[in-house]
C-alpha cells in the first residue's frame, strides 16, 4: 500500500531560474545511478526477499524515502523552469528557438514534452531504463551494488554541487549528500552485518560449494598488462578477505587451452564460412526440405 503526503522531506526552491543546470540535474534524477533507480532497486530488493525481518524492513523504508528525493528534485527541476527562457536573446540564433536553446545547453523536451517540467530521463535526454536495477536475491551482492549506487550518486551530486552558486539549490544538495553520507554506511555496515551473522559471506554465493571451482586460480591475481606495480598490492600477497585462500602474483596467466575450430551455424543464417557459397546454398535447402530447425 502507498499513501502519498504532499509534502516534501526537505526544501526544494531554488533562488532563480535556470534552465541549464535543470538539465544538469537531471542526471541524479533519472541517470544511471540517480533517484530513480536507488528507489526502484530497493523496492524489487525487498519485493523479491526471501526472508522477514530487519533486512526486509530496511530495503522497504529507504526505497519509500528515495520516492522521496525523486519528488524533491522533480520539484526543483521544475522550478528552475518555471521562468526559464525557452531560447537565449543573440540575433544569430535567436530566429531558431531549437539551436538557440541547444547552443544554451538547455533540453528542449522540458519544454515540448513536459511543458517545463522534469522527466525520467538523464542530462543528456536518455529515457530511464530498469536494467539500471540490481535485485538478485543475494543480499550480500545487492547491499555491496546498493553501496556502490550511492557511492556514484553522491559523487555526481558533489560535482553539482560546485556547478551552482543558487543557495536554494545548494541546500537541497546538501541534505541529499548527508543522506548518501548515511546510506553507504548502512549498506556497508548490513553487509558487514549479514557475514557476521552468517547468513551470507564472501565469495558470494557462499552456498555454492568452493570444491565445484577450478580452485587453482581462485585466488591468482594474473597481470594481463604491461603496468609494473599491480603485484604491490594486496590483492596480491597475503591472506584472501573471504579467510579462504592466500593471494598470489603471477605475471601474466597461468592457463592456456588451444583456440577450438571456427564454429558452422545453419546454412540459413547465411554466414560466410570457409565453404563454397554453393554448398551453404544446397545445405540450406536440404535443411529446409527436411523441416529442420
Amino acid at each position: 500500500m502507498f499513501l502519498h503526503r504532499q509534502e516534501l522531506q526537505f526544501k526544494s526552491t531554488p533562488d532563480k531560474p535556470d534552465a541549464v543546470y535543470a538539465r544538469k540535474l537531471q542526471e541524479v534524477l533519472g541517470g544511471q545511478y540517480g533517484e530513480i533507480t536507488v528507489a526502484m532497486q530497493y523496492f524489487f530488493q525487498g519485493w523479491n526477499m526471501h526472508i522477514p525481518g530487519k533486512y526486509r524492513d530496511l530495503v522497504f523504508g529507504i526505497a519509500a524515502e528515495e520516492i522521496g528525493h525523486v519528488e524533491m528534485l522533480a520539484t526543483m527541476i521544475a522550478q528552475l523552469l518555471e521562468k526559464s527562457p525557452l531560447g537565449i536573446t543573440e540575433d544569430a540564433v535567436q530566429d531558431d528557438p531549437t539551436v538557440a536553446a541547444i547552443i544554451g545547453g538547455t533540453d528542449v523536451q522540458h519544454a515540448i514534452v513536459a511543458g517545463a517540467g522534469a522527466r525520467p530521463v538523464d542530462s543528456n535526454g536518455n529515457p530511464w531504463q530498469g536494467s539500471y536495477i540490481t535485485a538478485s536475491g543475494n543480499l550480500l551482492a545487492d547491499f555491496t551494488a546498493n553501496a556502490n549506487a550511492e557511492m556514484q550518486g553522491r559523487v555526481q551530486v558533489a560535482r553539482l554541487y560546485h556547478m551552482t552558486d543558487d543557495h536554494g539549490v545548494r541546500d537541497l544538495l546538501s541534505f541529499l549528500l548527508a543522506r548518501d553520507t548515511m546510506h553507504q554506511n548502512m549498506w556497508l555496515a548490513a553487509a558487514a552485518e549479514l557475514q557476521e551473522e552468517g547468513s551470507e559471506k564472501l565469495p558470494t554465493p557462499s552456498n555454492f560449494p568452493q570444491n565445484k571451482e577450478f580452485t587453482e586460480v581462485s585466488y591468482q591475481y594474473l597481470n594481463f598488462s604491461d603496468g609494473q606495480q599491480a603485484g604491490e598490492g594486496r590483492w596480491a600477497k597475503g591472506p584472501s578477505p573471504d579467510g579462504n585462500g592466500e593471494f598470489t602474483y603471477h605475471d601474466g596467466p597461468t592457463t592456456s587451452a588451444p583456440m577450438p575450430p571456427p564454429t558452422h551455424p545453419d546454412s540459413r543464417l547465411y554466414g560466410t564460412t570457409e565453404l563454397p557459397n554453393t554448398v551453404e546454398k544446397v545445405a540450406g535447402l536440404a535443411q529446409d526440405k527436411l523441416n529442420r530447425e
